[in-house]
């Protein structure tokens, strides 16, 4: 009989110990683990304390050496250059072991830290690899951000070396990035700057090179070198998040944990086999790529595709159908946005039609809530299940998931379905009590966090403490809001401080974001809770309508407004509508809700570092500033 969701989901409650060891023999140990958890100093709990490997070579070397040697590994795709191409494991391995070779050969050790800078390149996940090959700890900076941003992080990992593309591309545009790594360098003090900058130079872009700088071909001409043992709990990467103090936080992921539930997820959750083609469309600069483009299909030994290119405009909204028929894709993971973004320009997928995809047979959504209706268009359009699911940065992989590799179960618009195995996850009130079925409250995680999530943040174990796990003892406070029901199901509906409290009601953004997305009219939407001196907040509503979608902004005011008011009640005391042309997001899709009430509020803001397009912040505030 096979496993059940529930049965597992028991197992590692009742032996989180014998569960997560089970799973561990899906990796390579130079020293298997005979411990699974040191929690003798909560809350920097860590697993696997007794074990040593290699990530990189549980990626790439164990892959040649079992037979997958000609496999394609990564399959890059670009969409601005027209180019693919391929890398077999074997190919994989020679390039990263001669990088490796080659950043040896220029001082980089074991415990040092690098400082990724690329776009959507190979050599960003050869550079990734190249460094976990050497026991260093990488930290990839998502290409383009702005030199003061690439500076606090230099500043604050202390990097050995940088290793930077000459340039990146956008669908309008060619955006240098040694000038940005020049600059960040000369922000922060002599003793923080990298003894050297690697550049990968791109025909679209050459970069000047200075006395510090060296060719990244030639540094990957170097003689190979073999992998270096660790510790389970010694740190692969650092990715810093942003922090509401305007520092950002530098989460730090482990070797053995995360090696072991990348493994799990790719099996339990995303239900793929080795050999199978899986892509996250996403970014290696967040932790998406991370998890899901470089390490989680590498180390189950499937295909990952890299796709540089955007869901729309390049060249159209057809292009995600092209990368899964061309590459034999099985499993799409993206961003809830991008399914959106297809949405507004191609409602009736017309450049979906006459496409073969082939064996492609499951759409996962994450990165931000996903209302029911892109849940059920895309659903349609595919004739796939269509998941969403819920992690985090400081996760490293999904909390709460519909298992496809264990039992697909109910899908539930609007419900990231169950918590996965590992992940106790609790519902509380302000006052820390338990919320009934159905009741809104802080989504918390019993402690300890499960292999893969966050021991610490680097060099702060104090800001861990206060930021996560010091407002309700015992728990990892996510920061998210939402309410399990009577049949287990998770819904995440906006993040805690999107909760807004109207004449005394806390009411959730997202809840109403879910009505005014079902508008069949309304591309996206974003709702705000703006200051009202009266009822304390009110909630405002952003709509970007649908191409080609002919109504007055009275009209379609008067619609949302009356949809809020019939499905949620008078009590939301929703009245403002604006239609908009575009929503402020991050790079990776996220919306800016904070940005967008500052300025709806008339009050001062910095333009997030994140942001995909700053001209949106103008045109909003033409829209709704007072």
């Amino acid at each position: 009989m096979a496993d059940t969701y529930r049965a597992v989901y028991d197992h590692a409650a009742a032996d989180p110990a014998g569960f997560w060891l089970e799973q561990a023999t899906a990796i390579d140990w130079d020293t298997a683990p005979q411990t699974a958890l040191d929690d003798s100093r909560p809350p920097f709990y860590r697993w696997f304390p007794d074990g040593r490997l290699n990530t990189c070579f549980n990626a790439v070397d164990r892959h040649v050496r079992d037979g997958r040697a000609d496999q394609p590994a990564i399959v890059h795709d670009s969409a601005y250059t027209g180019e693919v191409t391929t890398l077999t494991y074997a190919d994989l391995l020679d390039r990263v072991s001669r990088l490796a070779g080659g950043l040896r050969e220029r001082g980089v050790q074991q415990g040092d830290r690098v400082i990724i800078y690329m776009p959507m390149i190979p050599e960003a996940v050869i550079a990734m690899l190249a460094c976990a090959r050497l026991g260093a700890i990488h930290s990839v900076v998502f290409g383009g951000f702005a030199a003061k941003e690439l500076a606090t992080r230099i500043a604050d990992a202390k990097p050995s070396a940088i290793i930077a593309a000459s340039c990146g591309l956008e669908p309008s545009r060619i955006v240098a990035y040694k000038p940005l790594v020049d600059t960040a360098i000369e922000m922060v003090e002599e003793a923080d700057r990298p003894a050297v900058v690697v550049v990968k130079q791109r025909p679209q872009a050459t970069a000047a090179m200075g006395e510090r700088d060296v060719d990244y071909d030639e540094v990957a001409a170097a003689e190979p070198v073999e992998c270096v043992t660790v510790a389970a709990t010694d740190p692969l990467y650092i990715l810093y998040t942003s922090g509401t103090t305007g520092t950002p936080k530098g989460v730090v992921r482990d070797n053995g944990g995360h090696a072991v539930a990348l493994a799990w997820s790719m099996a339990n959750v995303y239900g793929v086999q080795p050999g199978e083609v899986y892509w996250a469309a996403s970014d290696v600069g967040w932790v998406v790529g991370h998890s899901y483009i470089c390490y989680g299909p590498l180390i189950h030994g499937c295909t990952s595709v890299m796709f540089e290119g955007k869901p729309v405009g390049t060249p159209d909204a057809g292009a995600f159908w092209r990368v899964i028929a061309d590459h034999g894709v099985a499993v799409l993971f993206t961003a809830p946005t991008a399914f959106r973004a297809i949405k507004r320009v191609d409602a009736d997928a017309v450049a979906l039609q006459g496409r073969d995809l082939g064996p492609f047979r499951t759409l996962f959504l994450a990165g931000e809530r996903c209302d029911p209706d892109t849940l059920e268009w895309s659903g349609e359009i595919l004739g796939v299940p269509v998941i969403d699911h819920w992690w985090q940065t400081e996760t490293g992989y999904p909390i709460s998931a519909n298992p496809m590799g264990i039992e697909q179960l109910p899908v539930k618009p609007g419900s990231a379905t169950v918590p996965m195995p590992g992940w106790d996850v609790q519902i509380l009130d302000q006052a820390g009590e338990h919320a009934e079925p159905g009741e809104i409250g802080s989504v918390v995680v019993k402690l300890p966090l499960p292999p893969g999530a966050f021991p610490t943040l680097w060099n702060d174990e104090e800001r861990y403490v206060s930021s996560y796990m010091s407002r309700y003892p015992g728990y990892y406070l996510t920061g998210d809001a939402g309410m399990i029901d009577a049949d287990g199901y998770l819904s995440i509906m906006s993040r805690i401080d999107d909760i807004i409290n109207v004449a005394g009601h806390r009411l959730s953004t997202g809840a109403m974001e879910e009505v005014l997305a079902g508008h069949p009219d309304v591309a996206e939407c974003a709702v705000i809770g703006v200051a009202d001196p009266m009822k304390g907040e009110v909630p405002m509503g952003l709509v970007v309508l649908k191409a080609g979608v002919e109504i007055s902004e009275e009209q379609i005011q008067a619609e949302l407004v009356q949809r809020v008011r019939d499905e949620i009640g008078p009590v939301a005391a929703f009245k403002q509508a604006v239609v908009v042309g575009g929503l402020p997001k991050t790079r990776s899709g996220k919306v800016l809700r904070r940005t967008a009430k500052a300025i709806a509020e008339g009050e001062p803001y910095t333009t997030p570092s994140t942001i995909e397009d700053p001209a949106v912040l103008d045109t909003l505030s033409d829209r709704i500033a007072p």
